[in-house]
């Protein structure tokens, strides 16, 4: 069976809201786990979108007609960037951000000391950055252009069928 002239284009970008928040993700898990970085409130806001483009492009790989789908997983990806890019500016005092803390507690333990003992982690504080640009940062640059990329692809693949 011969692909549509546009469906490459839309297969492109089915993939792209898939993998994206899921690489993501991933990166996100294992900074935290394996190095030791965990979330502040912004990152979780962060996460939060990443999820809502994971669950929606997962559902774009199991309905591939319905580009509705494909399009709000790019949405949720913008929406993921654009945090991050807001997160980022707080973290290099381009404008104040939140006051919120969070910290890591284990629950088993009495919650006085599991919160006394737990690491605080500031928003405005940059954990990690490379080439002076943090993880908010890096996430503002991937999933806006990703966004971006979903977008034109599923435009092409619309020009392609009309």
């Amino acid at each position: 069976m011969a692909l549509a002239v546009g469906e490459p284009a839309a297969r492109d970008a089915r993939i792209l809201a898939f993998a994206v928040p899921a690489a993501l993700l991933g990166g996100a898990y294992i900074s935290q786990y394996v190095f030791g970085l965990y979330p502040c409130e912004m990152c979780w806001w962060q996460r939060y979108a990443h999820f809502a483009a994971l669950a929606l492009g997962a559902l774009t790989l199991a309905r591939p007609s319905a580009r509705v789908l494909t399009a709000l997983a790019g949405i949720a990806i913008l929406f993921a960037g654009l945090i991050g890019g807001y997160h980022a500016g707080v973290e290099y005092g381009w404008w104040e951000g939140l006051t919120a803390c969070t910290s890591q507690i284990d629950m088993s333990q009495d919650a006085l000391e599991a919160i006394s003992a737990g690491p605080l982690i500031r928003c405005d504080q940059v954990q990690w950055s490379l080439l002076g640009i943090s993880l908010a940062g890096f996430n503002f640059l991937i999933s806006t252009a990703a966004a971006a990329l979903i977008f034109a692809l599923l435009r092409r693949a619309t020009r392609a069928t009309s």
